[in-house]
């Protein structure tokens, strides 16, 4: 049951579909005081038929609405567009994007006039296949086609029965890069709220999962408005940990990068 939100009124018809067994301020407690930096992971908060039907969505094979990333450093598969959500990834997007939600996630970090992305750049529905990875890195800290800085990242896991041993853990790393501090396991169900800045580094363990099943998850981006925040005060992409924690890439990886997805499935099966 809703817990009472400081500032949000209960009889919000959005927050009433939310499902949270914390107060905005115990989550900011959490929030703040996380390591290696800010974040929290909260479990069970959106309705699982709904997520379902998300996942029901995700089908790799309408190549037409995915865009393939795969380099030494990243594989992965990202919606092209906003355009082509289909209902319900639209339902999960419209409550993410909605003003209460955004007053929720405000209380909880301590960030506020906070700005949804409807355009989804970057974001959407997220698929890492069988031995996709991404290496640790800091994300892109702002979107420069609408002029906005990128200040957290939320992340709804979408993976039914998931294992440990099947990977796909999102490892944070200390601000140097150099050392990993923790892990979280992308269950079903299981909403990450992150920081985003220069020195927050994370990245995606390779999925191991003995069946080939890939790692599931859906996404939204929060910006503010005004100057670059960060080191360096200006825009950049995402930036890669030094090259030492690179993975060598296998004959399976390098098919990958090269061949259309729909292709490289027909021949990993048939083996």
């Amino acid at each position: 049951m809703l817990k009472e939100i400081t500032g949000i009124r209960e009889s919000s018809k959005l927050l009433e579909r939310l499902s949270l067994d914390q107060s905005s301020g115990e989550l900011e407690a959490q929030y703040q005081g996380a390591k290696p930096y800010p974040y929290v992971t909260i479990d069970n908060m959106f309705d699982a038929a709904m997520l379902n039907r998300v996942l029901a969505e995700m089908s790799p094979s309408e190549q037409s609405k995915w865009i393939y990333h795969n380099t030494r450093e990243c594989d992965k598969l990202g919606q092209k567009s906003a355009a082509s959500l289909g209902e319900a990834g639209y339902e999960l997007a419209s409550l993410m994007h909605s003003a209460p939600f955004l007053y929720l996630l405000s209380e909880i970090t301590g960030i506020w006039n906070l700005l949804p992305d409807p355009y989804m750049h970057g974001a959407g529905y997220s698929i890492i296949p069988s031995d996709g990875k991404f290496d640790v890195h800091v994300d892109l800290n702002a979107d420069a086609t609408i002029g906005l800085t990128r200040r957290l990242v939320v992340i709804v896991y979408l993976n039914q029965n998931w294992k440990p041993e099947y990977g796909g853990q999102l490892e944070l790393w200390s601000q140097d890069a150099s050392r990993k501090v923790c892990a979280i396991e992308p269950i079903f169900n299981r909403t990450l709220v992150m920081e985003i800045s220069d020195v927050n580094y994370h990245g995606i363990a390779p999925v191991t999962e003995p069946a080939g099943r890939s790692r599931y998850s859906f996404m939204a981006y929060y910006n503010t408005a005004g100057e670059i925040l960060g080191k360096d005060a200006g825009v950049h992409s995402s930036m890669y940990a030094p090259a030492c924690y690179h993975q060598k890439q296998t004959a399976s990886k390098i098919a990958r990068r090269w061949l259309p997805p729909a292709i490289f499935d027909r021949i990993r099966h048939s083996r």
